[in-house]
Order: C-alpha cells, then structure tokens, then sequence
C-alpha cells in the first residue's frame, strides 16, 4: 500500500512540475508582460528597469526555478487586466465554480446511476429504450446550445428560473456561498443542470453497460444457482462491481466539471474561474491564465489520486502481490 501512494505521488509531482514549465512558457512565448504593464509608450530605460525588477532579465532556468517556488505559495503575480494579485482573483472565483461542479456532479450521480441500472435490468423495454435515446441527445448535443435552450424555455418563455448570475451569497471567511441562500439555489438550477446532462448520460450509459456485462459473469449465474433473490444479486454483487469502473470514470469526469464548466459558466454568466479564464483569454491575462492551468492540473491529480486509492481499496485484485508471492 505504501509503495503505491508513494508510487502515485511521484507520478504526481512529475505531472504538476511539466505543468508548471508550460504554464511558465506563457510568460516566455506569449507576449512581454512587461509591456503590458508599462504599455507602448514606455522608454528602453523604464522597460528594463522593470525587467529587473520581476527578475526577466535573469537567466531561463532560474526564472523557471523562482515561479515554482512562488507557485508552491500560490503567488502568480499581478493580472495585467485587473492590477489586482492573481491569488485574490482565484480566491474569489473558486467558490463559485466548486460549488457549480459538486452540484452538478450530485445530479449526474443521483440520476445516472439509478437510471443506467433500471435500463440494464429493464432492457427491451419502452421505457428502457426511451431512456436510451435519450440519452443520445444529451451526449450529442453541444452544451452551449443546451444552456442556451434552457434559458429559453425556463427563464424567457416560462420565467422559472434567472438566465445569468449567482444570486444572493453568504460570506463565510473568503470563501463565498450561494448554496446557504434560496435566491443562489433558484440561480443555480439552470447551470448546473446544463453541466450535468452529458455527465449524466455519460454516466447513465456507463452503468448500462458495465451492468449488462457483470449480469453475464458465472459468478452471478452461480449465485442465481445458489437461490439468490433477484434483489440481492442485481444490489449486492452486480451493482457493487458495476461501480468499480464507474468510480474511476465519475472522478475524472469530476475533474472535467471544473475544467470545462468555461462554456457553462460563460453562457450564464456565472462570476466562476471559467468566465476569469475566458477574459484572461480575450486580454492575453497571461499570469491569469497560467494560474489557472495550474490549479485545474492540481485538481486533476488530486481527484485521480483519490480516485486510484479508493480503487486500489475496492478492487482486491490490486492489493495481490506479484506472482509468487503472498
């Protein structure tokens, strides 16, 4: 067990490390930040004042050396758009977005899972089959035009729901929630549901699959031998290899919530890292965008880590040494 976390953790830091280098090479390729901050009309004197100053004149290795130490203490400079410090930008947006995801990630595990094991157990059937095409569409279709067809019909023909922002906050330290308030859950309903709907199928189709194969093994139809009920083999020991797989797959996906929740977050106009990103983008807010590179890297590993240690803690198969030993 040990061997594996370290082994985990090594593979980890190589990750992070050739992240960081190419977050740094935004710096080094994408525009001179110091003439963003000091603009065109700066003299060769003031420029190269300044390139002292935040250390670009030193060679390419040491200023690699100096952005992963700062990196490690979460500093990444100011944002050329804003003049504010990067980590106060991030700070203030990651609540918003951690919150959009992990609802998001609720409703495709609270309706996924469920619907993928009544479509197994239920194949053939019309409801089973509507289910199925379904979820084609939700696969298919791009998420984009999903949020914008949901702000259509709930928010401008129906009036249900708002069509952008957060909605009221609770302030708890620095970390701000919307989650603690009616007016943020009546604002998140759209965007999360938006977010959720190709994780859901995704998930949904998953199960379907990894559930049909599972129902085929002999040690199921031993335990049918065996007497079993129905119950107990379809909850006990079908749906509890079925989720084995699908646990690996729902973490990264989780990953992916936070990563791509851009086009979610700029449809509605959820005040999020994605819609910090995009403007990052639309300025060339380099420090910004390197910021972010990293910790969404940092999330993915984290979430695979965890993810490779509870497989290693389900799947007994992992923990059987090598041949020949015990």
């Amino acid at each position: 067990m040990l061997a594996f976390i370290l082994q985990r953790l090594i593979q980890a830091l190589i990750v992070m490390v050739t992240v960081a280098f190419i977050a740094f090479l935004l710096f080094q390729y994408v525009g001179d930040p110091v003439v963003f901050l000091l603009g065109q009309d700066a003299t060769k004197e003031q420029i190269d004042l300044l390139r002292a100053d935040l250390g670009l004149d030193q060679p390419f290795f040491v200023q690699f050396g100096h952005f992963l130490v700062n990196a490690l203490q979460g500093e990444f400079g100011l944002s050329l758009r804003q003049g504010a410090k990067v980590s106060r930008l991030i700070a203030e947006r990651l609540p918003a977005t951690l919150e959009l995801a992990m609802v998001a990630a609720s409703l495709a595990l609270v309706i996924g899972i469920p619907m993928g094991v009544y479509a197994a157990l239920r194949r053939g059937t019309w409801a089973s089959q509507f289910i199925m095409t379904v979820s084609l569409l939700g696969v298919s279709l791009p998420t984009f035009l999903i949020g914008i067809l949901l702000i259509l019909v709930f928010a401008v023909v129906l009036g249900w729901f708002p069509s952008f922002g957060r909605g009221e906050v609770v302030q708890m330290g620095w970390w701000s929630s919307g989650l603690m308030t009616a007016k943020g859950w009546h604002h998140i309903v759209l965007p999360a549901v938006t977010l959720a709907i190709f994780q859901l199928t995704l998930i949904m189709r998953l199960v379907r699959a990894e559930m049909l194969e599972v129902l085929r093994t002999d040690y199921i139809k031993f335990a049918r031998a065996r007497g079993l009920s129905n119950r107990a083999i379809h909850f006990g020991h079908a749906l509890k290899n079925t989720l084995v797989p699908v646990m690996t797959i729902t973490g990264l996906q989780l990953g992916g919530l936070i990563a791509f929740a851009i086009i979610t977050e700029t449809v509605f106009q959820w005040p999020g890292m994605g819609l910090l990103f995009i403007q990052a983008v639309t300025f060339a807010d380099i420090p910004v965008m390197a910021a972010y590179l990293c910790l969404i890297a940092l999330i993915f590993v984290v979430i695979n880590l965890i993810v490779d240690l509870l497989y290693f803690v389900v799947d007994p198969r992992l923990r059987v040494g090598k041949p020949g030993g015990h």
